[in-house]
């Protein structure tokens, strides 16, 4: 799986869940090939998506995206 695919399917199913969800949950649900993100892949997300962390239950980090954020393609 390259960024720009990875990056597609985080981006779209976190539109879809406004909630968030957790790393667990985007791998199972997406079917993503990796233990753990990438922490320069998440980076990126960070910079180009909007993408926000913050904590969940337990140890668990919740994924989503900032309410009014642009992304680069936007801008």
């Amino acid at each position: 799986m390259h960024y720009v695919e990875f990056k597609a399917a985080i981006q779209q199913h976190l539109k879809r869940k406004r909630g968030g969800a957790t790393w667990v949950e985007l791998r199972e649900t997406l079917a993503l090939p990796y233990e753990r993100a990438c922490p320069e892949w998440t980076r990126r997300l960070e910079e180009e998506i909007g993408l926000v962390r913050r904590k969940g239950d337990g140890r668990a980090l919740v994924w989503a995206l900032q309410p009014s954020a642009k992304t680069k393609a936007e801008v």
